[in-house]
């Protein structure tokens, strides 16, 4: 019984075995070079690894080492693992290299022989600058976290023409060898000189890219359409962050799992300049009224023969990818027999990174009064286009309007006037004038003494204890100095959150109308711009002026808050929470002022 148990256990072996073989030989080969860094100072090193996935290689020859030094290696290392039913093996050759001159090389090719046939790596391109300030403790939390997280803002076009869409991309680069426990936006950046709207993305999903040449995971944080309004240099301000990382401590638990630390850091993105060029003047048509991208456009009616006093719509519509919200569409022109309404203003528009998509089209009613036929001439619209660099214009035809029923109008054709009728008399033309009448003797009644006069007589009488009462409450009110002062800070605040009161449930309107309020409310007390100084420089005021500092704290969270709130999930509660907090601030601030 036991040789029967000990050869089954013989064949599982067997099997186990086998099944790992395949599995690992199955898989395409690999040889791979990695380094831990593709940019280093003159007086930094960096780590070579060269790996093949498959078991049975040999004969493994080293690259050409030029322009570097050897300082540690080579170690060779053998990984097999088996997980989730998935066999993985790997082989490595590392070696740590350190830099004998400044400049951009390209490190060779190493080779290792496998099944007879000589593999080898691709090269490697390394770009050595001047010597960098190293820190005396390279295991220094800050330095690690310094080195491994990056906020990026990235644009589409540095050189656009004025009213040309762009977008900017503001990435979280993190390498491996940290971990990201909490994030928030302490500092949204400005847009001064740009139309700006957000782009809306679908959750804040982890890829992977190239950073400096480095392999990093990055996530995006922010997306925003920018169109600028005016030509020049336009400065884009950096994003800043908090940041909680965990960061390796070089050391391992019981189990071999590493120990890491966590600390809090600032991170800022750099500042992007953006130079936009102004729209050539050659070749600008009259017509032009500030569109940029590229348009269809048209001029339609809805009916072109109808009765007198029967409406019909004149629209006028332009269609395409550009500033769509930043240019006026052409006007038409109808006869003064043309009774014609304001224009009714239809914007169906996306927000795309090429700018705003879609149509926007006025709609004009017309009502005719006479029969005849009139022409509403044709109109033209010109915009232009960055990408072929010129101005387009695009004219419709003449629209006719033909009005088969209604009174005529009866024109003088020399002097283009109305011409007069003579009047003609039927006899029946004053019958409205009455000739005879009825007249009956007046009854004069007695105001003296009557009902109404003693009502009117006792009715001062009557408010004389209600004045009294009301005046009583009215001293009690003004005696009450602080509930006077709390009543007065309550109709201030509701003043300034109205407007973001009404935009409750929409997140976007809601958070920019409560930072508009925030800021109006300081401008209007401190007298100063407060859109343009900074969040330490509104504290520092609102300390002169004897604010609390537990107060100013409130307010200051509360414009956090607006910022942070864009880039996240929030609820209808959390939103009347907010309201509540900054309405809340907005008292206490102005009972202390």
């Amino acid at each position: 019984m036991s040789d029967l148990n000990l050869q089954m256990k013989l064949k599982f072996i067997t099997f186990f075995v086998s099944l790992i073989t395949v599995s690992v030989f199955s898989q395409e080969t690999e040889f791979v070079a990695k380094v831990s860094k593709n940019k280093l100072g003159l007086n930094q090193r960096l780590r070579v690894e060269f790996s093949i996935n498959k078991q049975g290689a040999d004969n493994f020859a080293p690259p050409n080492f030029k322009n570097f030094k050897i300082v540690g290696g080579p170690s060779h290392s053998v990984s097999q693992s088996w997980i989730n039913g998935k066999a993985t093996f790997s082989q490595k050759y590392s070696y740590i290299i350190k830099p004998l001159n400044k400049g951009e090389f390209n490190l060779p090719s190493a080779s290792i022989e496998f099944e007879g046939k000589t593999l080898q790596t691709q090269p490697v391109k390394i770009i050595v600058t001047d010597e960098v300030e190293v820190p005396k403790n390279p295991n220094d939390p800050d330095y690690i976290a310094e080195q491994n997280i990056h906020l990026v803002a990235e644009i589409s076009k540095s050189r656009p023409y004025v009213g040309e869409g762009i977008y900017v991309e503001y990435r979280l680069y993190f390498s491996n060898n940290v971990g990201i426990y909490d994030n928030a936006v302490t500092e949204a950046p400005q847009y001064n000189g740009f139309w700006n709207q957000e782009i809306k993305r679908d959750g804040s999903q982890v890829k992977t890219a190239l950073y400096n040449g480095e392999e990093y995971r990055y996530a995006v944080l922010n997306k925003a359409l920018l169109i600028p309004t005016k030509s020049g240099k336009l400065t884009i301000d950096p994003m800043k962050m908090d940041i909680v990382v965990a960061v390796p401590t070089g050391r391992g638990d019981f189990f071999g799992n590493p120990i890491t630390k966590q600390i809090r850091k600032e991170y800022a993105s750099a500042r992007k300049v953006v130079n936009v060029k102004q729209l050539p003047l050659e070749g600008k048509p009259e017509s032009f009224s500030g569109a940029v991208g590229e348009f269809t456009y048209e001029l339609t009616s809805s009916k072109n023969v109808l009765k007198a006093n029967e409406s019909s719509q004149i629209k006028v519509e332009v269609k395409g990818v550009g500033n769509l919200k930043l240019f006026k569409l052409p006007k038409i022109e109808t006869p003064k027999e043309l009774e014609v309404y304001q224009p009714e203003r239809k914007e169906k528009v996306n927000i795309t990174t090429g700018g705003l998509s879609g149509s926007v089209t006025d709609n004009y009613t017309v009502v005719p009064a006479y029969k005849g036929k009139y022409k509403i001439p044709k109109t033209e619209f010109s915009y232009f286009n960055p990408r072929d660099e010129k101005y387009h214009t695009i004219a419709t035809d003449d629209i006719f309007v033909d009005v088969t029923e209604g009174k005529e109008l009866v024109t003088n054709t020399s002097e283009n006037q109305v011409v007069k009728q003579n009047v003609v008399t039927t006899g029946k033309n004053f019958r409205y004038i009455q000739t005879s009448t009825s007249l009956a003797p007046l009854v004069k009644s007695d105001f003296y003494r009557s009902p109404l006069f003693y009502v009117l007589l006792l009715l001062p009488i009557a408010f004389i204890p209600i004045a009294i009462i009301i005046n009583k409450k009215k001293e009690e009110r003004d005696a009450d100095i602080i509930g006077s002062k709390q009543r007065k800070a309550d109709r201030l605040a509701r003043k300034y959150l109205s407007e973001s009161k009404s935009r409750l449930g929409n997140k976007e309107a809601f958070y920019e109308a409560l930072e508009r309020a925030l800021h109006n409310y300081l401008k209007a007390k401190l007298r100063v711009e407060t859109s343009d100084i900074s969040r330490e420089k509104i504290s520092q005021l609102l300390q002169e002026k004897g604010v609390e500092i537990s107060t100013i704290d409130e307010f200051i969270s509360v414009l956090k808050d607006c910022d942070f709130a864009r880039y996240t999930p929030i609820t209808n509660v959390q939103m009347n929470q907010e309201y509540e907090k900054a309405k809340q601030v907005i008292t206490q601030i102005d009972k202390q002022l």
